[in-house]
């Protein structure tokens, strides 16, 4: 019984998370494989934290409060920077699902760890609190670093700066759990209380986000897409600008600008449709041309170079959430 308390609680909410995602955002190969990071991290967590304490002679309450914070949501939040990096999130969903996955994973072998070493008198309440309190705050601190780490991409041009503030705010509510301030029972009451309500308001700013972008951008890019074929771009307001710039281009570099608008545009317009397919429960569709049209823009993105991306980016942003769009078409 003992054992249901400290890992079932953290797997049925992430099964409740995973549920809420109506865009089906989530793959089940990744939400697996950041459980397994979060297991793995268990075992390096403790190897390091032996370690850090038989080197530094450190007492207990001095490791769990100020080291064992830094070394555990460190090699958590490892594998949400390679996601990101690697354009395997796009939104703040599934960026919250995720890093409550590795918190999960994390969680259940430190909590059966515990369970297992245990004197057999002790207090179910123990058990209580390590399963709403303990697991919920090492899936919380990683989906709040894995968050921020989102919200911050597209600011800094070095990601391991983005990535920075959501590891310390991880690292200072993980240090700030362990110093217990509250009750532990009612400290457990306010995670199991505050978290839900958190991820309730992020999912619903996140949905209304998607929405928007989606919609706004779709019927842009159709717009202009068709404007293209027909042979009018030089009628539209992006078609002028292309016009204003073309000086300070040779006229080689401008024919791969519009080359380049109009491949972005087909494969953005394909990527949100296969989110809206996924969205009212439709398979995607992957045109077999797919992967030769991305080699193709990312040859054409090449060949106008850095000064030429910025020239266009009044009319194509390519940010985080952009290039992530792209990557989705690949699969």
């Amino acid at each position: 019984m003992n054992l249901l308390l400290t890992f079932l609680p953290a797997l049925l909410f992430l099964l409740f998370l995973f549920l809420l995602d109506s865009f089906k955002l989530v793959r089940v190969q990744t939400l697996i494989l950041c459980v397994v990071w979060g297991v793995l991290c268990t075992l390096a967590g403790y190897v390091l934290n032996t370690l850090a304490a038989s080197k530094l002679q450190l007492d207990f309450d001095f490791l769990s409060r100020y080291v064992s914070p830094v070394i555990e949501e460190t090699l958590k939040g490892l594998f949400v920077y390679y996601l990101i990096t690697k354009k395997k999130i796009g939104f703040m969903i599934d960026a919250v699902i995720y890093g409550f996955a590795i918190g999960t994973g994390f969680s259940l072998v430190e909590n059966i760890y515990y369970t297992m070493n245990a004197p057999p008198e002790n207090n179910p309440l123990i058990w209580i609190v390590r399963g709403f309190g303990t697991a919920f705050m090492h899936g919380g601190c990683t989906s709040l670093l894995a968050l921020m780490f989102m919200v911050s991409i597209n600011s800094y041009s070095m990601k391991i700066l983005a990535f920075l503030p959501g590891l310390f705010l991880a690292i200072l509510l993980h240090s700030g759990f362990n110093h217990f301030p509250l009750n532990p029972m009612l400290q457990t009451l306010l995670i199991m209380v505050l978290l839900p309500m958190m991820f309730a308001v992020i999912f619903m700013i996140s949905n209304k986000k998607l929405q928007q972008w989606l919609e706004i951008e779709f019927n842009s890019e159709v717009d202009l897409l068709y404007m293209i074929r027909k042979g009018e771009f030089g009628k539209t307001k992006a078609g002028d600008y292309l016009l204003s710039i073309k000086s300070h281009f040779p006229p080689e570099t401008l024919v791969d600008m519009y080359c380049y608008i109009g491949l972005y545009l087909e494969l953005s317009i394909k990527a949100k449709r296969n989110l809206m397919l996924q969205e009212n429960g439709f398979p995607i569709v992957v045109e077999d041309d797919i992967l030769p049209k991305l080699t193709e823009l990312a040859q054409l993105r090449r060949q106008i170079g850095k000064v030429g991306e910025m020239a266009l980016s009044p009319l194509i942003r390519m940010n985080y959430r952009n290039l992530w769009q792209l990557n989705q078409l690949k699969g």
